[in-house]
């Protein structure tokens, strides 16, 4: 069977035009299936409270987006999302699950009809602390024909379940992320350092702060921007003020495309210390590592999660363990000493991960 008749069906937990790592995934994954000439259909949640964004965005869209209506009652929704993904199953030739429920809907519809199934698993969704939740999910994965995973971190989250998994990294879209003929602005600090992401315990705005005293100590100057929703950022305002450091922090809240790809191009070192957080909400990746790479600019991220494979160490950036100031110290250092060579092997490195590439890996799986 040639590619232009495959039917695919992607269930997500997110989707946009509302923001969202997994929904940025699958939108990227149906929009560059589409172009390899399949037949895509989405089945998500609209998130919005009246739906007329969702409207908007899947009018403009080269597949079929199918929304599960909001409701006040939560139930009725996943009831409804299993009700459309039944339906949508004839004649498909793989369905694809991205996300908790999904993974559990799609699971449970497997038992009732002879359907191909593809997980992809993104890091939180297979480290609950709740023994029921992560059984469930083991449960869901040992359905699955076959499962990726979008780092090496993630897959060994799912170790012990000794089954198949190929790891597919994730994707961005170059075209969106050149450094276009726009006014260029200046940012406080000398070196500017850079963190994108919602402001939270799992993007490490937090573990960057608590490290600020001694990075002062070697460099006087230096300022930290935290770009993202501001989900925990007063408290995170009201450390740095306790550790006298919070005239070195600004947080910017959530910037459009433009602001965000202007601050960037402001930035000399991208910074995501990511950690786990309690809930055990981890960082699957870092797509926001390749999307600074994109305009040039080299990466220092955490060992211990995604991140390790969001980067090339020693070449698009460089890889620290998560509390060691003085290992902070010296990457700040490497990479400003070699900065010309960080930023072209960044650029390089973001390349390789434009999504018409990654999307011959996700075709390969599927034929």
């Amino acid at each position: 069977m040639s590619t232009s008749r495959k039917h695919i069906v992607i269930v997500s937990s997110e989707f946009p035009p509302q923001p969202g790592g997994i929904g940025n995934h699958a939108y990227n994954l149906a929009l560059h299936l589409s172009h390899q000439d399949y037949n895509v259909k989405v089945i998500a949640d609209q998130r919005s409270i009246n739906g007329t964004e969702e409207q908007d965005f899947d009018s403009k869209q080269p597949f079929e987006i199918i929304r599960i209506t909001r409701y006040k009652l939560r139930i009725l929704m996943y009831l409804k999302r299993i009700m459309k993904t039944f339906n949508s199953l004839k004649h498909t030739d793989y369905v694809i699950a991205t996300g908790k429920f999904s993974l559990w809907n799609v699971a449970a519809l497997s038992l009732f009809q002879n359907i191909k199934t593809l997980a992809v698993i993104h890091g939180t969704e297979v480290n609950f602390k709740s023994v029921l939740l992560r059984k469930s999910i083991d449960f869901s994965l040992k359905k699955m024909d076959k499962i990726v995973a979008v780092s090496n971190y993630t897959k060994s989250l799912i170790s012990h379940l000794n089954v198949a998994v190929d790891v597919i990294p994730n994707g961005i879209d170059l075209s969106q992320w050149h450094k276009d003929n726009q006014p260029k602005i200046e940012l406080i600090g000398s070196p500017v350092i850079t963190t994108v992401g919602r402001v939270s315990s799992r993007k490490g705005q937090l573990n960057v702060i608590h490290q600020l005293p001694e990075l002062i100590k070697q460099f006087p100057d230096i300022h930290y921007h935290c770009i993202g929703i501001p989900s925990e950022a007063e408290a995170f305002k009201n450390v740095a003020k306790q550790l006298k450091v919070d005239a070195h922090v600004t947080f910017h809240g959530k910037l459009e495309l433009e602001a965000l790809k202007q601050h960037l191009m402001a930035t000399d070192i991208f910074v995501m210390m990511s950690s786990e957080s309690q809930s055990g909400d981890v960082e699957g990746f870092g797509i926001a590592i390749l999307e600074a790479n994109a305009l040039g600019i080299p990466a220092i991220g955490a060992k211990g999660c995604g991140i390790e494979d969001a980067i090339n160490n020693g070449v698009s950036g460089v890889l620290i363990p998560l509390n060691d100031s003085e290992q902070f110290i010296h990457a700040i250092k490497s990479v400003l000493k070699e900065k010309s060579k960080y930023q072209r092997e960044a650029m390089q490195w973001a390349k390789q991960h434009d999504w018409s590439n990654i999307i011959i890996k996700y075709t390969t799986l599927l034929n």
